[in-house]
């Protein structure tokens, strides 16, 4: 079975991108088991000079990502980009690198959250993640008070996370054959 971490960059109690998160792991296929992390509030601040002898909360976070197959991040807009709680769990990645050449999928729950998605592009792609473009699904949650039963309900937006979701274990597939080949 296939493991995949799902990040919500926002840590309010009823983020609608936790919502998404968390109905995608119900909706995943059987081959897919989808994690929702649930400790990005717990990252200390980012301090290069502790990336050596990262603190209990990194070591856990980095463990789960190396253990994942591939990543789904979904994030609001804060101010034009990613929410500094995000920006924050990526920094203690970049040196340590297990999101180096990581399959991505990034998941949005508003169709406004543009420039957000622009700069976890950029900051991925700088961190050398394979960004998978076909398994990444914005569906229009922003301004309905969406719970996860709702998300389930809705036919359009579950068929649309499932299919995002078999679209990127296909793709996953393709990057292990891919190493596997050049090795």
């Amino acid at each position: 079975m296939m493991q995949i971490l799902a990040i919500s960059g926002s840590l309010r109690a009823a983020s609608t991108n936790t919502v998404l998160l968390n109905a995608t792991a119900t909706l995943a296929p059987e081959n897919l088991r989808v994690i929702v992390y649930p400790s990005l509030a717990d990252l200390p601040h980012f301090n290069p000079d502790l990336d050596s002898d990262a603190p209990k909360a990194v070591k856990d976070f980095r463990s789960q990502l190396a253990k994942s197959a591939g990543v789904i991040i979904s994030s609001p807009e804060y101010a034009h980009g990613v929410p500094g709680v995000l920006k924050n769990a990526l920094d203690w990645l970049v040196a340590s690198g297990e999101l180096y050449e990581k399959p991505v999928a990034l998941f949005s729950a508003s169709p406004r959250a543009t420039f957000a998605q622009a700069s976890l592009t950029l900051t991925l792609s700088v961190m050398s993640v394979r960004l998978i473009e076909e398994a990444s699904v914005v569906v229009p949650l922003l301004g309905k008070k969406a719970d996860e039963s709702s998300v389930l309900a809705d036919p359009g937006i579950s068929k649309a996370i499932h299919s995002a979701l078999v679209t990127f274990a296909h793709a996953i597939d393709l990057v292990g054959t891919e190493s596997k080949q050049n090795m």
